[in-house]
């Protein structure tokens, strides 16, 4: 009887190549042996490679009769002329056995480890492919749309992969049969189970796709050096090449933008900015800030700060909205960036910290995270401006002007 092919139906579609299929049979059929027999010593499992088959040999020594003191070792010669006529004492005598030797609950059991043992190394294969895989990018089909997670099946494999809302940027909706870009992030076991994650907020995402658009940075002509995120928002990438021929920023965003804008697209707009990589701390947040221009740096390289000074009308350029060119500017240099106004007049102005006896805390706060650090950066603002680019109420930035107001007329 050929075992392989009993239980065949166990291999279907489970990308398990024969050998290894053929090992596993080998131990389910040892352990089947050991419970039958208490011990598999005396048993041959023969595989056959070519033909896939296995067959299971019963060998014991053939003694003198009434000798016999180990059924699984012995057997009596004169049981064994009753099946072959010319057995000696001393011989070996090989019995084949077959599945219903073993009895239905044996082979029930068999079969239940079988499909134990070849879930478990699917299960395995799954994982270490994706493991290998961790920062590819994969094209998926969305299967299922949950409450807090998407479904979706990797059209390379046809594994199923999970896409968290957390990991999905904003402004992002599927339905189910859409087309999902993403990366691979990582693969969580789960009671033994591989999941494996994919994200679109990762940086390694918009790193695949730069690659994926700009040939120069998969032919290696041109590194993506750092890329920091603000996944829906603002990116920032640092880029470089060794080839002096090749102007790395130019290439990344290709002519008129050609290159570049897919990219945004797929991000839902995220705002990419691209520059040159340099090992320069002083010009790298230099350029790391744009579009605002600076006008100086001083660097503690100790504490890895750096205090920059721009023109006032630069300022807000630099923290940009809701902070976020500054925020990604830091991450990107690894320097904590203080943003100072830089000024030639020598006119009067007061450090909006000099009112906290008079506006609260928070709205000098608020003030501060557009770049509003003294009384006149204020004043150089409309109402309407001020009421745009924060979160606080038309009358609260009345009774702010007026204070400052004050403080300027009572001086003069």
């Amino acid at each position: 009887m050929n075992l392989v092919d009993s239980f065949s139906e166990f291999k279907a579609g489970k990308n398990i190549d024969r050998p290894t299929m053929i090992r596993i049979l080998e131990d389910v059929f040892r352990t089947l042996i050991k419970k039958k027999f208490g011990s598999d010593d005396n048993f041959d499992i023969i595989v056959n490679t070519q033909k896939g088959d296995l067959e299971l040999w019963h060998v014991r020594e053939i003694v003198p009769d009434g000798e016999v003191t180990d059924e699984n070792a012995q057997m009596s010669i004169s049981e064994a002329q009753l099946t072959e006529e010319d057995m000696e004492v001393g011989d070996e005598f090989y019995q084949q056995l077959f599945l219903h030797d073993f009895g239905r609950r044996s082979i029930m059991a068999a079969r239940q480890t079988l499909i134990s043992r070849i879930m478990e190394l699917e299960k395995d294969q799954v994982r270490q492919m994706y493991e290998e895989r961790v920062g590819d990018l994969v094209l998926a089909e969305v299967h299922q749309v949950l409450k807090r997670e998407i479904l979706v099946v990797d059209e390379s494999t046809g594994k199923e992969l999970v896409l968290p809302k957390r990991e999905m940027i904003k402004g992002d909706f599927f339905r189910k049969g859409d087309m999902v870009k993403a990366v691979i992030r990582e693969v969580e076991m789960v009671n033994n189970n591989p999941i494996i994650v994919v994200s679109r907020t990762s940086p390694m995402f918009l790193e695949k796709l730069l690659e994926q658009e700009v040939p120069e940075i998969e032919d290696g002509l041109i590194t993506v050096q750092r890329i920091v995120r603000i996944p829906g928002e603002r990116a920032k990438v640092a880029v470089e090449s060794y080839d002096d021929r090749i102007d790395p920023v130019g290439a990344c965003v290709g002519m008129k933008g050609s290159r570049i804008h897919g990219i945004v697209r797929e991000l839902k707009n995220e705002n990419i900015d691209i520059i040159n990589y340099t090992g320069n701390p002083s010009l790298f947040i230099q350029r790391a800030l744009t579009p605002a221009k600076v006008t100086t740096i001083e660097l503690d390289m100790d504490e890895k700060r750096a205090s920059v000074y721009l023109k006032p009308d630069q300022v807000s350029l630099a923290i940009g909205k809701r902070g976020t060119n500054i925020k990604l500017a830091s991450d990107l240099t690894q320097f904590e960036i203080d943003v100072f106004r830089d000024t030639d007049e020598y006119e009067i102005d007061v450090d909006l910290d000099e009112f906290s006896d008079e506006i609260e805390g928070w709205i000098i706060d608020e003030l501060k995270n557009i770049g509003c650090d003294t009384a006149k950066s204020v004043l150089e603002l409309s109402i309407d401006e001020l009421i745009r680019r924060t979160d606080l109420e038309e009358e609260t930035i009345k009774d702010v002007m007026k204070i400052l107001e004050d403080e300027f007329s009572e001086n003069s």
